[in-house]
């Protein structure tokens, strides 16, 4: 749909100029395909006002041709280097102040960039195209909906065939394989599968520990389709649930239903995030959540609207964000519910739908 895509680099075009920029250089790889529908990498986007490029290499000639047609390609030869060939468009389109993504240009390539392209002012900018994304269309909500739907078949699969002597490890790499059985392209981020005590921390890398090590196994996965991804948590009860544990999951769990509760249009992240802090610091558990309440989604696995305590970003129809308060105590264990969300013109919709009460995520 190339229709599509300009209509995106028009909104950016307009933010541009706003900038005081002639043009803009993509460097980002999930902007470029955002902005052109471009699956590859190692290539950049020269947005101007009177026209874009992308500047690739002899690698994506041929699928720059089937994903972006009508775009205007500048393919580069193996003798020249990326660097050179900026310097070279930018000075062929007479371009005098050059935008850059700060949050994406290293130091290297800035300062070859400059090198080369010496005469031109070059200006930082951040979040041109990340607040464009921020905002969902209808393909790209149904581009998430069918990632949450590949990964939610595959935790079906997994906690029907659940064997207590399986690893963290081979855990995951069922889940995996699984949501690619499912229809997703690949995994969204490398999925968390923690036992125990290592479910205390948030980002667990999955060992060789057995899931009858400990009667919590928590897992954190997503899947990829069409270029987008889903994000999802539950944790699995495999043995008894004590006290301790009852206690913990029910605090996480009031917090997430209040924190879904309160997304509306008009919402900054900032609120959503204080009214589940609320609910774990009465509890006397406020310590043991120390990041923030959630994310969009997208094409990145993290990507804005941010759900925090620093974020003033006001909620709009559109924005697709996790809610996933946690509970992280060193030697016990973590208890992180986590599910997707849709914010609407007169509320929310949670996109995802699997069970998530301590009595449904016990595993007989």
């Amino acid at each position: 749909m190339p229709d599509r895509y300009l209509g995106r680099r028009d909104k950016l075009r307009q933010a541009v100029k706003k900038s005081g920029a002639d043009a803009l250089l993509v460097t980002n790889f999930s902007n470029v395909t955002y902005l052109t529908g471009f699956t590859g990498d190692d290539s950049f986007l020269l947005v101007r006002q009177d026209g874009d490029v992308i500047l690739s290499d002899f690698r994506y000639a041929t699928q720059l041709e089937g994903e972006c047609p009508g775009l205007d390609m500048q393919i580069r030869c193996h003798s020249v280097t990326m660097p050179e060939w900026i310097a070279r468009t930018v000075k062929a389109a007479k371009i005098r102040r050059l935008a850059l993504e700060a949050d994406s240009v290293s130091w290297t390539l800035l300062n070859e960039i400059a090198e080369k392209v010496k005469g031109v002012e070059t200006l930082a900018t951040s979040g041109l195209v990340e607040k464009l994304r921020e905002i969902k269309d209808k393909q790209e909500i149904d581009d998430i909906k069918s990632a949450i739907l590949a990964a939610e078949k595959a935790f079906g699969v997994l906690r029907a065939t659940l064997r207590l002597d399986k690893t963290e490890r081979q855990v995951r790499d069922e889940l995996e394989y699984q949501m690619r059985v499912f229809g997703a392209a690949d995994r969204g981020f490398p999925s968390i599968v923690a036992v125990g005590p290592q479910s205390a921390l948030p980002h667990a890398v999955p060992g060789n520990r057995l899931v009858a090590g400990s009667n919590i196994l928590l897992v954190d996965w997503g899947s990829r389709v069409n270029q987008y991804c889903s994000d999802l948590t539950r944790v699995l009860i495999t043995g008894k649930i004590s006290p301790k544990l009852e206690r913990i999951h029910r605090v996480v769990f009031k917090a997430q239903l209040k924190a879904i509760e309160a997304i509306r249009p008009g919402v900054t992240g900032r609120e959503v995030d204080g009214i589940a802090r609320a609910v774990i610091a009465d509890a006397g558990l406020g310590r043991y959540f120390g990041h923030g309440l959630g994310h969009g989604i997208g094409l990145d696995v993290h990507e804005l609207p941010r759900l925090a305590t620093t974020s003033t970003t006001v909620l709009k129809p559109g924005m697709v964000t996790t809610v996933e308060p946690g509970v992280y105590i060193p030697g016990w264990g973590g208890i992180r519910i986590e599910d997707d969300v849709l914010v609407t013109r007169d509320g929310h919709e949670v996109l995802t739908s699997l069970p998530k009460t301590l009595e449904e995520m016990v595993v007989s």
